[in-house]
C-alpha cells in the first residue's frame, strides 16, 4: 500500500490567529489534526500540545508490542494529561481544550483512527464521500435522537458546543475505530473551519473535480474562504495508491 499525502492550514478571513495545528508524518505513518479553543493563546497552546504529545508518544512507542488501538488511546490520554498539567501551571489558560483526529498506518496492523471533538475524518471512494467520525457535539446527539435535522444543525446556536475534547478532567472516553481503506480511496481530515462553510455535497464536488491532492486541498480551503472563512481551516489529505 503506497500513500501520498499533503496538509495545509489557513487562519481564514476573520480570526487574527490560527488555533489549529496538524502533523503529517514524513514517512506516512500517521496524520493529526487538532482544533484548539479557549482564547487566542489558549487555543494555540492546546492544539500544539496535543499534536506534539501525540506525535512524540507514537514515535517513542511505534515498535512496541502495544496493539494499535491501545497505542492510539494511550497517545490521546497522554495529550489530555499534558494539557491538564499546562492548565495548572498557567491558570490564564485553564479553559483551553482541543479536538483531535489521528489516522495511523502501522505495517503490522490495519489502519485505525482515533478522535475527540468535532474535527472530522472523511473517506472519498468511487466519487462518494462518507463521514467516518461522529462529532462529539450537542447538535450531533440531537440529530441522532431526531430532535433537529442536519440542515437545522448547520445554523443551530449550540452547534459549537462540544460534549468531549482534550483538556478536560472529566474526559472518560475517546473513540477508536478500524478504517476500511481500499486502493483508490482518499482520506480527508479537517477542522470545522472547513465543514462550517462547506456541506458534504460541496466537499464531494470539489474532490470529484480535483484528483490531485494538493490541488484538492488548496481548493477546499479557498472555497471555504469564499464562503466567509469565519474560522481557521485545516485540511490533511491522504490517497491510497
Amino acid at each position: 500500500m503506497k500513500l501520498n499525502f499533503t496538509g495545509s492550514s489557513d487562519p481564514g478571513l476573520v480570526r487574527s490567529s490560527n488555533q489549529d495545528a496538524f502533523y503529517v508524518d514524513p514517512d506516512g505513518r500517521f496524520f493529526i489534526v487538532a482544533d484548539g479553543m479557549g482564547g487566542h493563546a489558549g487555543g494555540e497552546e492546546a492544539s500544539r500540545i496535543a499534536t506534539d504529545e501525540i506525535t512524540g508518544f507514537l514515535l517513542s512507542q511505534w515498535n512496541s508490542d502495544q496493539p494499535t488501538p491501545k497505542l492510539l488511546e494511550n497517545a490521546l490520554w497522554q495529550a489530555n494529561k499534558a494539557i491538564l498539567e499546562d492548565q495548572q501551571q498557567h491558570p490564564e489558560r485553564s479553559d483551553m481544550g482541543t479536538t483531535a483526529v489521528v489516522v495511523i498506518f502501522r505495517p503490522s496492523d490495519s489502519p485505525w483512527c482515533a478522535h475527540v471533538g468535532d474535527s472530522r475524518l472523511y473517506r472519498f471512494r468511487e466519487s462518494q464521500l462518507q463521514q467516518v467520525t461522529e462529532d462529539h457535539t450537542w447538535v450531533s446527539r440531537a440529530i441522532k435522537f431526531g430532535d433537529i435535522t442536519e440542515e437545522e444543525a448547520r445554523s443551530h446556536p449550540y452547534r459549537h458546543v462540544l460534549s468531549r475534547c482534550l483538556g478536560r478532567i472529566d474526559l472518560h472516553q475517546v473513540d477508536i475505530q478500524p478504517l476500511d481503506v481500499q486502493l483508490g480511496d482518499r482520506l480527508l481530515i479537517c477542522s470545522d473551519g472547513l465543514t462550517e462553510e462547506l456541506n458534504n455535497q460541496q466537499i464531494a464536488d470539489h474532490l470529484r473535480h480535483s484528483p490531485e491532492l494538493k490541488t484538492a486541498s488548496h481548493g477546499l480551503i479557498t472555497a471555504a474562504k469564499h464562503q466567509g472563512g469565519h474560522d481557521n481551516i485545516t485540511v490533511v489529505m491522504v490517497s491510497v495508491e
